[in-house]
């Protein structure tokens, strides 16, 4: 695949940021086009190694390694290398239904597992996915595709996110007649509401696929909580099968002293109202929280914590700082992180770099623990108190660091946003459907459902997704959607020949 020689001939080369001091005055992609003949290039990385690690999509040492949904990523750079983009298109839906979304905001692990990144930078397998599907749109070659048959078989979907919308696209493909049901007034949960703009635009990129599902056929209902504004054992009568779908969005609290005051809000709370605020006005309603002037706090790191820093910056935040428990991360892999595993590695995501550019300094405090909020006579937060954690040291039957006596240390705040993870999916439809939750410690729940089969104890009901498997990646909910659809189908035809 790609040219033999082309990792030596080419270095890596990805698409380049637009400057964030300019990028942060608005909410648009801040990643720039890049050339034809580079993507080339880089397609020409791809060095035929004869045991290509990107497309596993296996869990090693609890991180992904390799592509979840099986990418045929060394056909499809071979095929960029030799300017067939149309071709590499095809190859590239073979096996993901919406390339345009985890081009923009999954992490690759791919690349992470690339046999070429062993020794030299990896192959820019994200970028070039990216370029082929945005390539795929302005030529016009994505088009709807309505299957030819209809089954006569309803299928009901609980939740827009990307495990529901590939499961409804496969659904759909297969002849069956799909319904989606989404809670919120605009389709495509997390990729809607979770992730910001300037990461992944609705209007052009979310609502783009949106709108060609509706062409094929899809049926989607918006404003409709199942389990509160439509009883769940509606859809037992009126779908011969259902599929739930409906994330991991029970956030994890942070509940120490001060926890009451105003200004101390979960990270979602901040992203869902920022970016349904632009949609509906460009923020002209005020119906957001606003971080202009403010001097903020994040708590929690991954990509939600980096959201909450983009989002502050675009606000003009007075200051942001970002704590994260965990110690800071090596530059390089360390002995016990070997290819093809997830490197755990020190890396500069969009909201740190702008944090930077603008204030001077990465804006991370690692190995921190925050103890204490603290507010005035009016319950808003004023600041909060933090203490240094040592890893080194675990305490014995408690948790796997202990605090270092000596480094109180008060940080001034009028706003905190708690980036800490999420427990499980609320659970009203599962529960008047009578799905088994699994309970997990900490308070943690999971829709019961086996990896692969994605049936559950109620006959007709399947789950799928961050519902099912905890809180994961953009691909992890395609890769789950994409395989409860054939399980449904097996189910409802007694064959499928669904991937």
């Amino acid at each position: 695949m790609g040219k033999p020689t082309g990792f030596k001939e080419f270095p890596r080369q990805t698409a380049v940021d637009r400057d964030p001091v300019e990028r942060i005055k608005d909410w648009d992609e801040f990643i720039q086009p890049i050339e034809l003949e580079v993507l080339q290039h880089q397609g020409a990385r791809c060095m035929d190694c004869g045991i290509p690690f990107c497309h596993t999509g296996d869990i090693l040492a609890g991180a992904a390694a390799g592509c979840p949904v099986h990418n045929l990523i060394p056909e499809w750079n071979d095929l960029v290398y030799h300017d067939d983009w149309r071709e590499a298109l095809d190859r590239l839906h073979k096996t993901n239904n919406f390339p345009e979304f985890t081009g923009r905001v999954c992490p690759a692990p791919c690349e992470g597992s690339c046999t070429l990144g062993i020794n030299d930078p990896p192959v820019a397998i994200k970028t070039i996915e990216r370029n082929i599907i945005d390539r795929g749109f302005e030529e016009g070659w994505v088009v709807a595709e309505p299957p030819n048959e209809r089954t006569g078989k309803k299928v009901a979907i609980v939740g827009s996110g990307p495990a529901g919308l590939a499961a409804a696209a496969q659904l759909n493909s297969a002849g069956h007649e799909v319904t989606v049901f989404e809670r919120a007034d605009r389709i495509g949960g997390l990729l809607m509401y979770g992730i910001p703009n300037m990461k992944l635009e609705k209007e052009r990129v979310v609502e783009r696929r949106v709108n060609l599902m509706k062409e094929e056929g899809i049926r989607f209902v918006t404003n409709c909580e199942i389990g509160k504004d439509k009883p769940a054992d509606e859809l037992k009568d009126e779908f011969d099968a259902v599929i739930l779908a409906t994330g991991s969005t029970r956030p994890r609290d942070l509940t120490i002293p001060g926890r009451e005051f105003k200004g101390i809000h979960f990270a979602m709370e901040f992203l869902t109202a920022n970016t349904k605020s632009l949609l509906d006005s460009r923020h002209e309603d005020g119906n957001y929280i606003n971080a202009a002037g403010k001097d903020v706090i994040v708590i929690g790191g991954g990509d939600t914590g980096t959201d909450c820093l983009g989002t502050s910056m675009r606000h003009g935040c007075k200051s942001l700082v970002n704590f994260e428990i965990v110690p800071q991360p090596p530059a390089e892999r360390a002995e016990n992180n070997p290819w093809p595993q997830w490197p755990r590695i020190f890396r500069t995501d969009y909201g740190h770099a702008e944090r930077k550019a603008v204030f001077g300094e990465d804006p991370r405090e690692f190995s921190i623990e925050t103890v204490e909020f603290t507010g005035d006579t009016d319950g808003n937060v004023t600041g909060l108190t933090t203490v240094q954690v040592d890893w080194s040291k675990p305490v014995e039957n408690g948790p796997p660091f202990c605090r270092v006596e000596g480094s109180e240390k008060h940080w001034p705040c009028d706003l905190v946003f708690l980036a800490l993870g999420f427990l499980g999916p609320e659970s009203p439809a599962a529960e008047q459907l009578g799905v088994d939750i699994r309970e997990g410690r900490g308070g943690m729940s999971w829709y019961t459902g086996e990896y692969g089969k994605y049936t559950t104890n109620v006959e007709g009901v399947f789950v799928a997704g961050d519902c099912r498997r905890g809180q994961s990646l953009v691909v992890w909910a395609i890769n789950e959607g994409r395989e409860a659809a054939r399980e449904c189908d097996r189910y409802l035809m007694g064959v499928t020949q669904l991937p």
